[in-house]
């Protein structure tokens, strides 16, 4: 793997402590992803920490990061890489404290021998990331330190709220980022580019040359152990409230003023104002031939047909009458 020059990346070596660190984002994103900033050399010095709620101790921990790496990553894993990488990594089940995970981050930031800066990232559901917060808070892990946060943020806007607010009490704003990682593809980055900077496409990219837009997410991956999650969850809140309406949101949003975090969140929200209130019942639950022939239609799916993974009334775990939707999602908007 091609090393990446000094002096490109963080200034400072990092200890992440990652929440969730073996749930399906994690194997699949998030530990694929630091192996290879690190083998690669973006990160000068990195230091991993497992947080979960499985049992398991640090070799455990890390046969769960080899086993991803073998299942998710694209490129072949030279040993030497491998044997760095399971050297950064270390693992605290959740049940053993504040203390615990404070005597990790320590003997991670001794063993880097110099500043370090902490990355806090919280891959876990909405009714876990509070927990989460207050543990950080209770171990002193505040200073020097960021705090990501994945999407969904809350299950509605009044819960929404009140994570906000008991987030502030323990991060400063500046210290928060809220993400969706859907964002971090490739193709969804390359929407803005293909619309403003391309003098083909931009001029008639309004409602008098498009007669529709359709977002599919035509998913072939089962819930696997997914399950309890989506039972709280639903694929509305999962995919549709979340990554298609970022996408949406790059598609219908007017050049910003700058490529700054606030005036692309003002110029992405004033793309949602013609579109109006969505309510989930209504749209999951109407007639098909009506679904398609409205404003802001959604559309939600059990399978995807062919050589799809399991849906989740078929998994054996997921509860008997379980009435969430599942299903890839459509976006379709006219």
């Amino acid at each position: 793997m091609a090393k990446i020059p000094p002096g490109v990346g963080p200034r400072f070596p990092q200890v992440v402590v990652l929440f969730g660190a073996t749930g399906d984002l994690a194997k699949r994103k998030l530990l694929p992803g630091l192996f290879h900033l690190s083998s690669a050399g973006f990160i000068p010095g990195c230091r991993i920490i497992g947080v979960s709620l499985d049992d398991l101790d640090t070799d455990g921990f890390r046969q769960t990061a080899r086993s991803a790496l073998g299942e998710f990553f694209s490129r072949k894993i030279p040993d030497a890489d491998w044997e760095a990488f399971s050297a950064s990594l270390e693992y605290v089940p959740l049940s053993a404290g504040a203390d615990a995970l404070k005597a990790a981050v320590d003997r991670a930031e001794q063993s880097l021998g110099s500043e370090c800066r902490r990355l806090h990232y919280l891959s876990v559901p909405p009714n876990a990331a509070l927990s989460a917060v207050r543990l950080l808070g209770a171990a002193g892990l505040v200073e020097r330190s960021r705090i990501v946060m994945e999407k969904p943020f809350g299950t509605d806007l009044a819960s929404a709220v009140t994570l906000n607010a008991k987030l502030h009490e323990v991060f400063a704003e500046e210290q928060i980022y809220r993400i969706d990682h859907f964002l971090g593809k490739e193709p969804a980055q390359n929407i803005l580019a293909f619309r403003f900077a391309n003098g083909l496409f931009e001029p008639i990219w309004n409602r008098n040359f498009i007669d529709h837009v359709q977002i599919d997410v035509p998913e072939t991956l089962g819930l696997g152990k997914r399950s309890g999650f989506y039972e709280q969850t639903g694929a509305y809140r999962d995919m549709v409230v979340t990554h298609l309406f970022q996408i949406l949101a790059f598609m219908a949003m007017e050049p910003p003023t700058s490529l700054e975090p606030v005036p692309i969140s003002e110029d992405k929200n004033n793309g949602f104002t013609p579109v109006g209130r969505l309510e989930l019942g209504k749209l999951l639950h109407q007639p098909p031939e009506r679904k398609m022939n409205q404003q802001c239609g959604i559309r939600v799916r059990e399978s995807a047909g062919a050589g799809c993974e399991p849906s989740r009334r078929s998994t054996a775990s997921t509860p008997f009458g379980a009435l969430l939707e599942t299903g890839p999602a459509a976006l379709n908007l006219v």
